[in-house]
């Protein structure tokens, strides 16, 4: 069997997979704001027990337009926006400064749906960033303090001794922040929510922006889309 055979031969989606949990003939039963049905196709992730439901693909741009993707989590999601954090000396932190524009993908499997958030990424400045360094986990933030983030190593032994070293600096100040460290968060412009059945294919709705309500709240046209 050919390789291509073998990927063929995989299933994509389990089956019984979970209605759109939106009447997608009235919109207007549809939450207000995309943030709101995200949370809500999270709650069906979380009572699912699908693995890392937090976890979502970044795609940046610098600013010759080389495309960048790598997987990271999702630390909140408010009325602003979808929050992700790092070093601003990593390659998305460079991307994200010379081309604000930025793509989250979040994909769960076993329910069959996707989620797509684009829009423009900012920091959230340096309080934002310094609280989500100080929330990580002990080994998370030895490994932030570590740094030269995508830079080439010589060895793993260099590797393993700096980090020693990091997390001592740690355990002796919980309050130490990475230099750089930033929280940023992703304005969405659109956001769209796919989703594949057993039996009646796929549907797709957008949530796109339309500015501000006179209430100065996030102001959404509701559209379904051909899959």
């Amino acid at each position: 069997m050919t390789f291509r055979e073998r990927l063929r031969a995989l299933p994509t989606f389990p089956p019984d997979l979970p209605p759109f949990s939106v009447d997608l003939d009235d919109l207007a039963t549809a939450p207000a704001t995309p943030q709101g049905l995200f949370e809500r196709w999270f709650d069906d992730a979380l009572a699912a027990g699908v693995g890392a439901p937090h976890a979502a693909t970044l795609s940046t741009a610098d600013a010759e337009g080389r495309v960048h993707a790598r997987t990271l989590v999702i630390k909140d999601v408010t009325d602003d926006g979808w929050w992700f954090a790092g070093h601003a000396s990593s390659p998305k932190g460079r991307d994200l400064d010379a081309n604000p524009s930025a793509a989250l993908t979040v994909f769960w499997r076993d329910l069959g749906r996707q989620v797509r958030v684009t829009g423009r990424a900012a920091s959230a400045g340096p309080d934002a960033g310094a609280a989500d360094f100080r929330a990580r986990p002990e080994g998370s933030r030895a490994a932030g303090l570590v740094g030269h983030q995508s830079e080439p190593l010589g060895s793993r032994d260099e590797y393993w001794d700096a980090f020693a070293d990091r997390l001592a600096d740690t355990r002796a100040d919980p309050a130490v922040v990475a230099p750089g460290w930033t929280a940023w968060v992703l304005a969405p412009e659109t956001v769209e929510f796919w989703a594949a059945s057993d039996d009646k294919g796929q549907s797709r709705l957008r949530y796109r922006s339309t500015g501000t309500t006179t209430e100065n709240d996030p102001a959404w046209t509701k559209e379904l889309l051909w899959p």
